[in-house]
């Protein structure tokens, strides 16, 4: 290749003059079909691609949920683009749901939420009265062989469509669900779901090992998970490398990996010294790329099987542990480097150790695989962990109560047996892991299904269950043992409300300025709304600083802002104060009236003018707080000017004015 035909792109994505943090950067080939590069805005909203190929490179797009995407031609000659964003409204429908909650249109969300319940609204048969604001509510979405997505090979354009949409669907679902955390397969088998400098292509994309989809399915996973403001944590398979002839167990050992084979297929010792810098580089190389929330580890110990430790030339049980420890270290250590708010997570084995009462059954953590999950997170190298408790009983709820006593104050995620439900796989019942899910609930844990086929399919009305635990939407725990700071509060858009308008069919438009990469939408029946209160929260982790809300009644909303850590900001209240308006002759041209300044700082819905003899003449709606309405569909003559103010039902007497042309 040419040297000339090699460069470097740079640039900034802007609000006006403040900077977009977390858009999506793309290069594409001439049709935008084939992603050659790809890159995500600091904090700064600069963004960085370096060896770009010219040959291929033709289309530099930005995008972010909430604005309206970009794209330019590219000039090899040209190395730096500046982006200004127009912001996208984004609209929520209805109030009742009577099925999925969220449709996505390009930029535009479409809620049909049914989070704006109160609790004896819309859910007469509440399935429990205790929930929680902050809680990890997560489904591990398996990729290898197939097994949950995807279904369908992406080995043509339509294929490539019918994969996304069968991607899209179970997000919807799992929306549906009040799920609030994805995690997502993305190292299979030494072998990867996006486009890898390391590792090849796993064939589940495909059907065939290193087979390209000519898509980025982790990039089209990480923008439709945040369009639903679902968290997406990649899901690494550490230890495994698939069988002893696949692609990239091969490779492995062409790099001169120790890799032992069993019946189960080949892994990697934890003892090879080069593997905590290699695990590394393709952690950091996911968190470099994509805007993933979360590195989850599955597999990351001894596997079963491994012989017992010899106790010669240094393999002892303590020195396994350090070995399986290095690896995590160099990953937290990699992965905090570049974007301290990613959460670095692991799926232990479901109980730790022995206690002093209930036996670990010979099948532990610490002892028989060398994982020593809870020493991580005592030390910090871990931020969350979710043990797999796939069983019942005194098997279940002893060590749950053992790994939140030894939790450092980090989150704990009780990893669910889903799978069980199905008579082929196991013998739970839904009795038994809704049980399971309840005392969770009350220790402070999260909870997470193992698989997703199982959860959406329905096994035992799991499904259904879910629906009705998760009532309402939560946030996931905030990471406060890496950050407290606050951000800072949104701002009105205009005036001394959030609502800035409202038509005579009850639909509001809600605003607000700020430039935090999140928000969190609250809203009640009465004023001022309590955040405090899990019920309140309707929308969470919203990308935007609008939207719409369809067939909306008296409610009172709120707004906070919300950083990568989950710190919320102080809350944004509408001023609910009555104010008194003096009666004064309004100024008007004949087209446009002048309204009182006052009126700023009032919440009104819409304006009704009378003629002198008080006979409602028109009312004026779809007021965005601005300083004039429109009069010229009025005859000369002499009228009366009230404001309505339909959550407090109040109506103001704002003044006279008189129309002569």
């Amino acid at each position: 290749m040419e040297a000339q035909e090699i460069g470097v792109i740079s640039g900034t994505v802007m609000d006006l003059n403040l900077p977009i943090d977390g858009a999506t950067v793309l290069i594409t080939s001439a049709n935008e079909k084939d992603i050659i590069s790809y890159a995500i805005t600091d904090k700064n909203g600069a963004f960085l691609l370096k060896n770009i190929d010219f040959s291929r490179a033709k289309v530099l797009t930005v995008k972010k949920v909430g604005y309206e995407a970009q794209s330019v031609q590219l000039n090899k000659e040209q190395g730096k683009y500046d982006f200004n964003l127009n912001s996208k409204t984004v609209d929520l429908k209805e109030i009742v749901v009577k099925g999925t909650k969220i449709r996505a249109s390009q930029d535009t969300l479409t809620y049909l939420t049914s989070a704006f319940a109160q609790k004896n609204d819309i859910y007469p048969n509440w399935d429990t009265n205790f929930t929680r604001k902050r809680e990890t509510r997560a489904v591990w979405l398996t990729t290898l062989s197939n097994l949950d997505w995807p279904k369908t090979l992406a080995n043509s354009n339509d294929g490539i469509e019918k994969q996304k949409e069968e991607l899209i669907n179970i997000l919807d679902k799992y929306v549906a669900a009040n799920i609030n955390t994805v995690l997502l397969q993305t190292r299979v088998r030494a072998a990867t779901i996006y486009p890898s400098n390391i590792e090849p292509w796993d064939k589940c994309l495909t059907g065939r090992e290193n087979g390209n989809p000519n898509y980025d399915p982790l990039a089209f996973a990480v923008e439709e998970c945040h369009k639903r403001g679902l968290e997406i944590h990649a899901w690494i398979a550490a230890m495994p490398v698939g069988s002893s002839t696949s692609l990239g167990c091969k490779l492995m050992r062409k790099k001169g990996f120790n890799i032992r084979n069993f019946s189960t297929g080949a892994y990697v010792n934890p003892a090879d010294p080069k593997f905590a810098k290699y695990l590394g580089d393709i952690c950091a190389e996911i968190t470099k790329n994509y805007d993933i929330d979360g590195i989850n580890l599955d597999y990351i110990r001894y596997p079963d099987g491994w012989p017992n430790p010899s106790y010669k030339n240094g393999d002892t049980p303590d020195a396994r542990r350090e070995n399986v420890t290095n690896v995590v270290k160099e990953i937290y250590r990699r992965v905090k480097t570049l974007k301290p708010w990613v959460k670095v997570s692991c799926s232990p084995i479901g109980k730790y150790d022995d206690l002093s009462r209930f036996s670990s059954k010979n099948y532990n953590a610490k002892h028989r695989v060398s994982q020593d999950a809870q020493f991580w997170i005592k030390t910090e190298i871990m931020d969350q962990l979710y043990p797999m408790q796939y069983w019942r009983d005194d098997n279940y709820y002893p060590f749950c109560a053992d790994w939140v006593e030894n939790s450092n104050g980090h989150d704990i995620i009780s990893g669910l047996g889903t799978y069980f439900l199905d008579s082929r796989e196991g013998n739970l019942s839904i009795t038994e892991i809704s049980r399971e899910m309840y005392v969770s609930r009350w220790l402070g844990m999260g909870h997470a299904h193992f698989r997703s086929k199982f959860l959406l399919d329905n096994y035992q009305g799991i499904f259904d269950f879910e629906k009705r635990f998760n009532a309402t939407p939560s946030l996931t725990p905030a990471l406060t043992w890496i950050s407290t700071l606050k951000p800072e509060t949104p701002t009105f858009y205009i005036g001394n409300s959030v609502v800035v308008s409202i038509d005579a069919q009850g639909t509001k438009t809600i605003k607000w300025r700020g430039n935090a990469p999140y928000y969190n939408v609250y809203m009640s029946n009465t004023y001022p709304v309590d955040i405090k209160n899990p019920h309140n929260l309707v929308v969470s982790k919203f990308r935007g600083t609008s939207f719409v809300h369809r067939g909306a009644k008296q409610q009172h909303y709120a707004i906070t802002a919300m950083d990568r850590y989950g710190n919320e900001s102080n809350v944004l209240q509408s001023n609910m104060e009555k104010r008194n308006v003096e009666n004064e002759l309004l100024p008007n041209d004949g087209v446009n009236l002048t309204l009182p300044k006052s009126l700023d700082e009032m919440d009104i819905n819409y304006f009704i003018v009378e003629s002198a003899l008080g006979t409602t003449v028109t009312k004026i709606y779809n007021v965005p707080f601005t300083t004039t309405i429109n009069i010229a569909g009025l005859r000369n003559g002499v009228y009366k000017l009230y404001a309505h103010s339909a959550k407090r039902n109040i109506r103001h007497k704002v003044g006279f004015f008189f129309i002569k042309r």
